[in-house]
Formats: structure tokens, sequence, C-alpha cells
């Protein structure tokens, strides 16, 4: 007895397939993909009919799957571009957003006119904030807190591919704790800019239950209070570690800026007032020291 014709192999999967079949948004499915295949996003179009191997499809579906349990995008690649500059992402920090390149540009300008300015950056999470400054500032002395080692950990990695060795304002210098307590070691320090963005979501805002927050670490969100603890804590104590003239300037959520102006009118300082981002809302708030 004889056995008749082998079946045909099934066609191999391509790379169009792939996007066509995903359930993902369609930008979603192109990053993920060229992260999988280690492609550039117009390799999608030149290579899209190519042939793919099996463990190419897998290494998609399962970066596919993440994606639908949630998991953020950021999280996925390990990687979100910050103000030109590509961050590395994990769950420890937060991923940076758009609208913080607003408080990166106030600072900037606050220290515009200052030969080799010194900055702190007080929460900093990734990096993304005082290493954007220390890139677009290369004369910058900057100083960057956060009470998460391993937020540290991310950061100083983020400092090593990014910035110049030699820059003259030397490297950024990383110092673990909880706001001013960190500068501890250096009592009288004084810087021309302070900058953050703290966590000013109320405990109870069910935003955090949602996207992308589900899967950022909680203690860089929420104060667990009414979401303006840590403005306090900060602006309180600001003016002694601040120059005579320097400027304080803090990212907060979409209805909090008056109560920020309030908070720093209060305790004196002077030319207070608030930015808009890109979306026409009130982001940025911020006053000088008298």
């Amino acid at each position: 007895m004889t056995s008749g014709p082998a079946a045909p192999a099934p066609p191999a999967t391509t790379a169009s397939a792939l996007l066509r079949g995903s359930p993902l948004p369609a930008l979603e499915a192109r990053v993920l993909l060229c992260h999988a295949l280690g492609w550039r996003r117009t390799e999608l179009i030149t290579r899209g009919d190519e042939p793919l191997g099996e463990q190419a499809e897998a290494a998609f579906r399962a970066l596919e799957g993440k994606r639908a349990a949630g998991v953020p995008i950021a999280q996925i690649v390990g990687m979100r571009e910050f103000y030109g500059l590509a961050f590395d992402v994990t769950p420890d920090v937060l991923i940076p957003r758009p609208e913080t390149e607003l408080l990166v540009e106030t600072a900037l300008d606050a220290i515009s006119t200052i030969a080799r300015p010194r900055v702190l950056d007080l929460g900093t999470g990734s990096g993304a904030i005082a290493i954007a400054i220390a890139v677009a500032r290369p004369d910058a002395s900057v100083t960057a807190v956060d009470r998460s080692p391993a937020a540290l950990t991310v950061a100083a990695r983020n400092a090593a591919k990014l910035l110049d060795p030699a820059r003259p304002g030397g490297p950024v210098t990383w110092l673990q704790g909880d706001w001013y307590g960190a500068l501890a070691s250096c009592p009288e320090a004084r810087f021309d800019a302070i900058v953050s963005n703290p966590p000013y979501i109320a405990a109870r805002d069910p935003h955090l239950d949602e996207g992308d927050l589900r899967f950022e670490p909680r203690g860089a969100l929420t104060d667990e209070s009414d979401g303006l603890s840590a403005f306090r804590a900060i602006i309180a104590h600001a003016s002694s570690f601040l120059a005579h003239g320097g400027h304080l300037w803090l990212e907060h959520g979409y209805d909090q800026a008056e109560a920020v102006r309030a908070l720093l009118m209060a305790c004196g300082f002077e030319n207070v007032g608030s930015l808009r981002d890109l979306a026409g809302i009130e982001r940025t708030t911020g006053g000088s020291r008298a």
C-alpha cells in the first residue's frame, strides 16, 4: 500500500500578516513587532512579505499578549523617548510623559542667563528630567533625589548611556532620601532651580486603577492623601535650598494649579504663576525666592 502525496506545508507567516491579524491598535502592533524582530519601522514595509520563522512569530505573540493584558508599551520594550532622548524604563519608575517636557523647558528658561547653574530634581525616578536638563546645559551641576534605590539604579543607567562623561558640569549626583532629607550630607547646598514631578494623584482617584497607572510604582503616583502633601513638603522648605532669586517649578494635576499657587504665595514666593501644556492644561506652577 502506498501513501499519497505529503500535504503542503502551511504558508510561512509574514510581518504584514501578523499586523493584519493583530487585535492591537495598529501603531502598538507595529512598535511591538519591530521590537520582537529587531527591525526598524521602515523594514515593516520593505520586508513585510518576507517569511518569518516560528520563533519570530512566537516572540511577537508573547509581547502582544502582554499588551492585551494592559502592560504599558514602554515597559514591554523597556524604553520611552523623552525630550528627544531614549530612556530605559522598568516597573520601578514612572514612564516619562510628553507633558513633563514642559517642566524641563521651564527649568531651562529659568537658568538660561546663569553660568554653571545648579539644579536640583526631587523625585527623579528614571532620571528623565535631570538628564534632559544636563544634556541641554552641559555646564549645569545637577543633583537628583529619589527615595527608591531601584529607581536610582535605573536613573544612573540612563545617565551612563545618555550623558557625556566629559561634560563641564560633571556627572549628575544621585542621592537616596525623602525630598530634602537626602541633602543632609551637603547642608550648605544652594540651587538656582529646583524642579519636581512629585506624586500628586489623590489616594482615592479611580485613575490609579486604570490604564498604564496600574503597572507603575504607586508611591510615585499618589501621596496616599489628598494629592497635595508632597507639594506642601517641597514648597515649605525650598527657600532653605534655593539661591537668592532661585526658582522652584512643580508639575501637578490638571485641577491643582490654584492650590499650588496658593501654597507658593503662602511661603513667600514671588512671581508665582502657572504654565499650560500643549493640551491647554495648567500643568506646571512655580515662583522665585525673594
